[in-house]
């Protein structure tokens, strides 16, 4: 079965949150029998399709964007051509150039929607894109959420209930490096101290302006492993405030970030905003058996991080509470623990790649013989 997979950006142009999404999809699909094709838009298509890990990444041109959405005149073509060769479309929302080159392509196949987030930053234009975008997921076979939660409080999905389906994200172990000993080391020399841990690009909605205002009420070293858009500002904020127990790492290699993860005291995720619908690198510390702080936002952070039973949750932009919670993970090594072996627990049964590639090529084949029957 081949499938087509369409979003705007993927590797080796970026690798965000869905962008790891959609390989670790072509990845634990393949096991089923899923052949896959990755579409995005990249400013050097020529340089960047390539054969990636078993599965193509076709490039169109990106033209420009706006409002964070890009657009490409060669994306219609390319997704033409690819789509009459596939016998399924998967889309990843949001993006609404796509939802015009599904309607624009008419290619027939049965097509499914992952559901990454809502739209959040660009409320101004969804009034104009929301005729367009209901239109959209109306016509699609089905629409996935990643969790429960998120289909339970997204006001959009609340419309398409009927044929929406909750299939978590999972992450698959085995293509994580082992800590060598160099990197232990590396770790032990660079925090010396008790520390928390957080990884992940640098964003507005990730809420670590107010983990660094709470750094000055806590008891530990705080880790930002990671760069992005608002580092600088952090980086001005850390040092105005004189935070000295805040250590900025910058991009680290997938080897020094396993040994951060086993070596942390716990992974605090401090995301304020329902951009934020998952959070991979909470499934990454649940997989590293470790406790983990996030914020009750209404999305699956707190469905991959149940409160008091894997981690702590608090309100959302409260300095406070998220100091006391991160105080709570270094002067409480018994709560820590249980806590890292239950979100272990949690990993096994609920976020293993293997388990996300199963369910999806399952949904793939009734799509399939649904169109076919």
């Amino acid at each position: 079965m081949k499938v087509l997979h369409f979003f705007k950006t993927y590797w080796p142009d970026s690798f965000g949150g869905v962008e790891r999404t959609i390989h670790a999809i072509a990845q634990s699909t393949a096991a089923y029998g899923v052949e896959t094709e990755v579409l995005s838009l990249s400013r050097a298509p020529e340089e960047n399709t390539r054969r990636l890990d078993g599965h193509m990444a076709v490039k169109a041109r990106l033209d420009f964007e706006l409002a964070s959405t890009g657009f490409s005149r060669e994306a219609f073509r390319k997704f033409r051509v690819l789509a009459e060769g596939a016998d399924l479309v998967h889309y990843h929302f949001p993006w609404p150039l796509m939802d015009i080159v599904h309607f624009q392509s008419g290619h027939g196949k049965p097509a499914v929607v992952t559901y990454h987030s809502d739209i959040v930053k660009q409320r101004l234009i969804l009034p104009f894109y929301r005729p367009l975008m209901m239109r959209f997921l109306e016509d699609v076979d089905a629409i996935v959420a990643t969790s429960p939660n998120y289909l339970e409080s997204s006001p959009v999905l609340t419309a398409f209930k009927a044929k929406s389906k909750v299939i978590p994200i999972g992450i698959d172990e085995g293509a994580y490096p082992t800590p060598s000993e160099a990197d232990d080391a590396w770790c032990r020399s660079t925090i010396a101290e008790p520390f928390v841990l957080f990884v992940g690009v640098l964003r507005y909605y990730k809420g670590l302006d107010v983990l660094i205002d709470a750094a000055g009420k806590t008891r530990c070293k705080i880790v930002i492993a990671g760069s992005g858009p608002v580092e600088r500002e952090l980086k001005q904020q850390a040092e105005t405030l004189g935070r000295d127990n805040v250590i900025f790492l910058g991009e680290i290699a997938e080897p020094c970030k396993v040994a951060l993860l086993y070596n942390c005291r716990g992974l605090v995720f401090p995301s304020n905003q329902r951009s934020e619908a998952y959070g991979l690198s909470l499934v990454e510390a649940a997989m590293c058996g470790k406790p983990m702080i996030s914020c009750e936002i209404g999305t699956g952070t707190s469905y991959v991080n149940k409160a008091e039973q894997t981690g702590l949750v608090v309100p959302p932009s409260d300095p406070v509470r998220l100091a006391e919670a991160i105080n709570r993970l270094v002067d409480s090594p018994a709560d820590a623990s249980k806590w890292g072996r239950a979100a272990r627990d949690r990993y096994v049964r609920l976020f293993t790649a293997d388990r996300m590639g199963k369910s999806y090529a399952e949904l793939y084949r009734q799509l399939e013989g649904r169109r076919n029957s």
